[in-house]
C-alpha cells in the first residue's frame, strides 16, 4: 500500500489512510460527529440573519429546521461507517441489502445538506418524509407484527411517523416550492402525524418513568439526575397535554413552541452530557441525542408553519 502522503499528492485519499496521521482516530466513531457538526455550521450560518431578527421563542422556532437537519446527517453518516450492521436491517425479500444502506445514507446527507443551506429543501424535506414513511412501511411496521408484545418495538414504529412529520412541516414552511393547498395538507399531515406520536409517547413516559426522556427507548436516566420519577412523570404528562392540544388544533404554534423547547433542554441537560462523558458510545450517546434532537427539530418546524391555530 502507498504511504498517506503518495496516496494524497496522487489525488486519492482514504480513511485508513487519514486514521494512519490521527493516533487513536477512529472513523466509525468520529465521522459521524464531523458530518454533523458541518451540518450545523451550515444551518446556523444560514439562518443568523432571521436569528437575529426574531424575538423571544421565535429565535428557537428559527432553529428548527438546523435541529432537524443534523441528525439527519448523523445518521446518514452512520450507514457508511455502520454499513454492514444496517444493510442487516433490510427486509430479507430486498435484494442488495449493502446497496440500499449505503443509498439511503447518502439520500439522508444530502437532504440534511439540502435543509440546512435552504438549497431546494421544499423537496428534500418532503423526500425525506416520504423515505422516513417507508422505514415504517417495510421496517417498524413488521417488526411490531413479529412482536406485538414488544413495547420498543411499538416505541419505534411510532417514533417515526414524527420525523416524518416534521419533514412534512418544513415543506409546508417553505413557500417557493409548494402551493398553498399543498402546503396546508403537509401542516395538517404533519400536525396528526406529530401529535400521536408525542401522545403514546407521554404515556410510556408515564409509565415507565424510570427511562430517560425524550424518546422512551431502553435506556435509563443517568444516576446523577435528581428525582428520576418526578421528571419522568413531568416530562410524559407534558407530552400528553400538549398532544392533545395539537389533536384539537388549539394553539399548536405555542404549543409546539413550548415542547419544542422543553426537548432542546433534555438535548442539552441531559443527553449532551453523556455524549461528552462517553463520546466513542455511539450507540448509548450520541444516537440518542440525535434522536431527541430530530424529534425536537420536527415539532419546531410544526411550530414554524405560518398558517395554522396559533390563538
Amino acid at each position: 500500500m502507498p504511504s498517506p502522503l503518495l496516496t494524497a499528492v496522487s489525488g486519492f485519499i482514504y480513511p485508513a489512510n487519514i486514521a494512519e496521521w490521527i493516533p487513536g482516530f477512529s472513523w466509525g466513531v468520529w465521522l459521524p460527529y464531523l458530518i454533523g457538526a458541518l451540518v450545523l455550521v451550515i444551518g446556523l450560518i444560514t439562518v443568523r440573519n432571521e436569528f437575529l431578527q426574531k424575538h423571544g421563542l421565535d429565535k428557537i422556532v428559527v432553529l428548527g429546521p438546523v435541529f432537524f437537519a443534523v441528525p439527519l446527517a448523523v445518521f446518514g453518516t452512520e450507514h457508511f461507517t455502520a454499513a454492514t450492521i444496517l444493510a442487516g436491517m433490510v427486509p430479507a425479500w430486498l435484494p442488495g441489502h449493502m446497496f440500499w444502506a449505503l443509498l439511503v445514507g447518502a439520500c439522508l446527507i444530502a437532504a440534511a445538506l439540502s435543509i440546512s443551506a435552504r438549497k431546494y429543501a421544499w423537496l428534500a424535506s418532503a423526500l425525506a418524509g416520504v423515505l422516513i414513511l417507508l422505514f415504517e412501511l417495510l421496517i417498524h411496521i413488521p417488526n411490531v407484527v413479529g412482536n406485538p408484545h414488544s413495547r420498543i418495538a411499538w416505541v419505534v414504529a411510532l417514533r417515526e411517523p414524527a420525523f416524518a412529520g416534521g419533514a412534512f412541516a418544513l415543506a409546508a414552511t417553505l413557500e417557493e416550492g409548494w402551493k398553498p393547498q399543498v402546503r396546508h395538507a403537509f401542516a395538517t399531515l404533519a400536525r396528526f402525524l406529530i401529535a400521536i406520536p408525542i401522545a403514546f409517547m407521554g404515556v410510556q413516559q408515564c409509565l415507565h418513568p424510570e427511562l430517560a426522556p425524550g424518546v422512551p427507548l431502553i435506556k435509563s436516566t443517568p444516576l446523577w439526575v435528581p428525582a428520576h420519577a418526578f421528571w419522568g412523570y413531568l416530562i410524559g404528562a407534558i407530552y400528553v397535554a400538549i398532544a392533545i392540544s395539537l389533536l384539537l388544533n388549539k394553539q399548536v404554534r405555542r404549543a409546539a413552541t413550548w415542547l419544542g423547547l422543553i426537548i432542546l433542554l433534555l438535548v442539552l441537560l441531559l443527553y449532551l452530557p453523556i455524549v461528552i462523558a462517553n463520546p466513542a458510545d455511539i450507540a448509548n450517546g450520541l444516537n440518542y441525542l440525535a434522536d431527541t434532537l430530530l424529534l425536537c427539530g420536527a415539532v419546531l418546524a410544526l411550530a414554524g408553519i405560518r398558517d395554522q391555530n396559533s390563538s
